[in-house]
């Protein structure tokens, strides 16, 4: 134990670096107990289990995914493609100068040397090359949100059910041993009946507003902007709109898509939901007034119903772009008789039980009584509520944290290839990805229409 007067002790989750998450680990609680924390063990990879993929879209998240996934054992970089020469150029000083490079996606996807592909493009690329890539045999990872629009998921859905290739959805909380552990604590019952659930990621910085860096001698000739645009509206060239597309609704899926999506799959995997059935959300553009189409500041409220691993509870969930406190995330799963909080790299839980014996006194109807009532009264609920003097004293306060160096981003593409070799589960597959995106995509609609969303968190779509 920690001082007598702090009630309090610490677990790790595990201890070792980002390689050693394939193995167990013996982790020691300061209150002189060990306990054995089993990690997932991926199975050694052999030369003739190599997975050379293909990188498509190689921007921020891009070149993040790229550098990630080449850390797994057995895991090749075949070839890249983006609209912009400049990020092929840096890719090949970084990979190799003889890296296959192509501005044309359809070129890796006829590639037989390619095993799978990671789609790391603008939201309103995703269903399209997702279901391309699963129509021509590729395994796929594709970052979130899963659809640019809600209508599209069940046509991803049906893709990866008839091709019966393996697609992950890029939202790491899903893998991440925090994440494990919470639903570990979760299912014990380590707060009680869950009542409701607080959330919010919340940024104060000009990149995290997604004002990123362009190019100053950017100009038209350097992309093809016809093919950028797609099936988004046609509209004239404009550098923001390539290199900040986050910020328009034609390309990203603002605040909803990025950061809610990571929210909801980080609750849906601790609590194995299904997700909401009545969303709610407002906001507005308060600071970030650059052109964008988007709020920076949204809060959502989510009715989740009675489920089999749940009872029904609520959720406030929030972002904000401009917060003067200097931002944060935080998941905290609030239940009858304590609070779970998560963090970026522990968990925390505070335990407040409710005495059985109700009290009386205080703020109370007590001391409006006779003083025969009130002597009645108590003999009635000492004999009612008996004392017990003599009980062991259980901490208030349990917390686990990571080891410094985890990637629950490594971990995550890790799950990845051993689907592909080893037939695998992918906990978030398609019908996970829409699952999550759903209400998130949801509350785009509620705040745009300003009206309530019913959702079906089964058949995954609007009723």
């Amino acid at each position: 134990m920690k001082k007598n007067n702090r009630r309090s002790f610490v677990k790790k989750l595990t201890a070792g670096t980002v390689a050693s998450t394939m193995l167990p680990h013996l982790i020691s609680a300061n209150d002189g107990s060990n306990e054995i924390i089993p990690l997932k063990k991926y199975p050694k990879v052999s030369a003739n289990d190599k997975v050379r993929v293909g990188l498509i879209g190689t921007g921020i998240m891009g070149f993040s995914n790229c550098s990630t996934t080449l850390q797994c054992p057995g895991v090749e970089l075949a070839g890249a493609c983006d609209l912009y020469g400049d990020r092929l150029l840096r890719i090949k000083e970084l990979y190799g100068k003889d890296l296959y490079t192509t501005t044309k996606y359809e070129e890796l996807l006829d590639r037989d040397d390619i095993d799978a592909v990671i789609i790391s493009t603008t939201d309103h690329w995703h269903d399209k090359i997702t279901i391309e890539a699963l129509n021509k045999g590729k395994h796929v990872y594709c970052e979130k949100p899963m659809v640019h629009k809600l209508e599209e998921g069940q046509a991803v859905i049906d893709t990866q059910s008839k091709t019966g290739k393996v697609l992950q959805i890029g939202s790491q909380r899903v893998s991440s041993i925090m994440h494990k552990k919470a639903a570990e604590l979760y299912k014990e019952g380590k707060i009680g009946q869950l009542v409701m659930v607080e959330t919010w990621n919340d940024r104060q910085s000009a990149l995290g507003a997604w004002q990123y860096s362009i190019p100053p001698n950017f100009t038209e000739k350097d992309i093809d902007w016809k093919r950028y645009l797609g099936d988004a509206p046609k509209v004239a060239f404009d550098p923001l709109r390539f290199f900040r597309w986050r910020n328009y609704q034609d390309y990203g899926t603002g605040v909803a898509g990025d950061l809610f999506v990571h929210l909801f799959s980080g609750l849906h995997v601790t609590l194995n939901s299904q997700g909401p059935e009545r969303i709610f959300a407002t906001g507005g553009l308060r600071y970030w007034k650059d052109g964008r189409d988007v709020p920076d500041v949204i809060i959502g409220s989510y009715d989740y119903p009675e489920a089999p691993t749940h009872p029904a509870f609520n959720v406030q969930m929030r972002v904000n772009f401009i917060d003067g406190s200097g931002g944060g995330s935080m998941l905290r799963l609030i239940g009858s008789e304590g609070v779970m909080t998560l963090g970026w790299n522990s968990i925390t839980i505070t335990n407040s039980k409710m005495s059985e014996a109700p009290g009386y006194g205080g703020w109370d109807t007590f001391h409006t009584y006779s003083e025969q009532t009130q002597k009645e009264f108590k003999e009635w609920y000492d004999a009612k509520y008996p004392a017990s003097k003599f009980k062991m004293q259980e901490p208030t306060e349990l917390v686990y944290k990571i080891p410094e160096g985890y990637s629950d981003h490594f971990d995550h593409h890790m799950s990845f290839y051993d689907g592909i070799r080893n037939n695998t589960p992918i906990v978030e597959d398609a019908s996970f990805g829409l699952r999550a995106a759903g209400p998130a995509l949801a509350s785009n609609v509620s705040i745009f229409e300003k009206k309530i969303v019913n959702w079906d968190p089964n058949k995954m779509m609007m009723v």
